[in-house]
């Protein structure tokens, strides 16, 4: 049965396939927090609830991501999030638009997972430390997701390559400036470093390049970038 969600308005108009013989209806609320889908009473014609279903955009990333974790990127499609969301295709067609769409925000989804700070790690005392954090961030992430960095660095889907350096290019300038605020709270760095040819920017582009390499190379070793930045900075 085709039920018609009137309430999808940026979306335009779309028709839900949900998967019963009758059902209640959809409603979607979208709040300042975030978007949340809610599928009410869905029935078959026994009476028996087939669906009861409160979902979000972060509930259908987070599936995504397990859903790389278990069985890597292929396993990504709106119809296995949907299977493993437990709701229809048509939910998650409100959020998405596309596959590449999904694709795209889970990958980002990623990165924001890989280069979490935990809590009590808020800020780093030396540039040095957060350069430390940067190289075993990758090195769980490596573990957490096999396959992420290669898959990303090639493109994670052949046919929008330039979508998948954007999203690359869009997290690590997240990661640069968080690197470029770090150092200049470190009251440790000889003052006298930068000048207006070397200065803190550039600095930290040269740093995010050198980590970059790294990562593309799966080197998780940073005593080296490390033993360089202290003979740079702290004189």
């Amino acid at each position: 049965m085709l039920i018609r969600d009137k309430s999808v308005r940026r979306f335009g108009t779309r028709l839900l396939n949900l998967p019963c013989k009758t059902a209640g209806y959809v409603r979607k609320t979208l709040t300042k927090e975030h978007d949340t889908a809610i599928v009410n009473n869905v029935q078959d014609r026994g009476g028996e609830k087939l669906n009861t279903v409160i979902t979000s955009k972060k509930a259908i990333l987070e599936t995504s991501r397990k859903l790389i974790q278990e069985n890597g990127w292929a396993a990504i499609s709106i119809r296995s999030v949907a299977q493993a969301c437990k709701i229809s295709v048509g939910s998650v067609y409100n959020y998405f638009d596309s596959k590449s769409d999904l694709i795209a925000a889970t990958v980002e989804s990623v990165w924001c997972d890989i280069f979490h700070i935990p809590d009590g790690r808020a800020s780093f005392s030396r540039f040095t430390d957060c350069i430390e954090w940067a190289y075993e961030s990758m090195r769980r992430g490596n573990e957490k997701y096999p396959g992420f960095f290669s898959m990303h660095s090639m493109s994670f889907v052949g046919e929008d390559k330039s979508s998948g350096q954007e999203l690359m290019a869009k997290s690590w300038k997240h990661i640069q400036d968080g690197f470029y605020m770090v150092l200049m709270r470190d009251e440790k760095i000889d003052q006298g470093v930068f000048d207006d040819v070397f200065t803190p920017q550039k600095f930290v582009e040269i740093i995010c390049s050198l980590i970059i390499s790294s990562l593309l190379r799966h080197d998780y070793d940073c005593s080296g970038i490390v033993r360089m930045v202290e003979r740079i900075l702290y004189r």
